[in-house]
């Protein structure tokens, strides 16, 4: 039984090679259609859509770093110019509302960060820009000596 189930890895469907180039899927009917249900276009992740706005896949540019709270609940209208992400993912969710304006939080399942008031701290603005000359010197982030000689 191994015998026949390991080698399946050298089988090729005919239509693989169909899916990786997304034939068969058509264009939207109209420009700015929400995208955010769909997956990522994988030719746009290489420059090489040539479906522009008409493409019926994600064009992500991959730069989104925290989860749009009004894609979590289906009410974001922005679709690919939203400047939040449109994927579920744990690690990059929005800090969550109650618990950081009242230290608590009674949803059992929030998926929202808890993250303590005291542990947020400002960075040095110098360093988030690029460049600080205390560079990773910077041992205490929140606190005035620790942002760094640019800080003001």
């Amino acid at each position: 039984m191994q015998e026949v189930i390991a080698g399946l890895e050298q089988i090729t469907f005919t239509f693989e090679k169909d899916v990786e180039m997304q034939k068969g899927t058509g264009l939207l009917p109209f420009q700015g259609m929400d995208k955010s249900g769909s997956a990522v276009c994988n030719f746009f992740a290489k420059g090489l859509c040539e479906k522009g706005k008409l493409c019926p896949f994600r064009h992500d540019r991959g730069e989104k770093m925290v989860v749009c709270k009004h894609w979590l609940r289906g009410l974001c209208k922005k679709g690919d110019q939203c400047k939040f992400l449109h994927q579920y993912d744990v690690t990059r969710m929005p800090v969550c509302y109650f618990y950081s304006k009242f230290g608590d939080c009674s949803n059992k399942e929030c998926p929202f960060l808890h993250v303590k008031p005291a542990l947020k701290t400002r960075d040095c603005p110098w360093y988030d820009q690029g460049f600080c000359k205390d560079g990773e010197a910077l041992t205490e982030r929140g606190s005035p000596e620790g942002r760094g000689a640019g800080w003001k």
